[in-house]
């Protein structure tokens, strides 16, 4: 979790590195693809991915030279998955005190995620229609 004037975009290192540590020996270590929006697409991102064998799917900003450059392709249909990502976080913010950050210690905005997250599992559960 980032201060509300930090982006996230600033630990996404850790936090991948996190998520491959975390993998069971067993399987795959490492995701093949990691889709993110333009706010990721800056030269340190994309060669820490490069680095560790990570396909980014990020579209380039428009005033970025990569963007008009017919040699760098972009993987849309990869990029389109993002809905499911973007789904979630929408429905999250329904819940005023998450959407506009009213919590302003980390571990009470966490226990809030996990209090809409729980209602939001047993509504799944419970209900004919989610």
């Amino acid at each position: 979790m980032t201060a509300g004037q930090v982006h996230e975009s600033t630990r996404l290192e850790s936090v991948v590195a996190t998520f491959i540590a975390s993998r069971k020996p067993r399987r795959r270590r490492k995701p093949r693809k990691l889709a993110g929006d333009k706010g990721y697409s800056v030269p340190r991102i994309r060669d820490w991915l490069k680095q560790q064998r990570i396909t980014p799917v990020i579209p380039h900003k428009d005033n970025e030279l990569a963007r008009h450059d017919p040699k760098v392709k972009f993987d849309k249909q990869t990029y389109r998955q993002r809905h499911v990502v973007e789904q979630c976080v929408g429905w999250l913010k329904e819940y005023r005190r998450i959407g506009t950050r009213f919590e302003k210690l980390a571990v009470h905005f966490h226990g809030m995620l996990q209090l809409a997250m729980i209602r939001r599992y047993l509504k799944l559960l419970f209900s004919d229609r989610a």
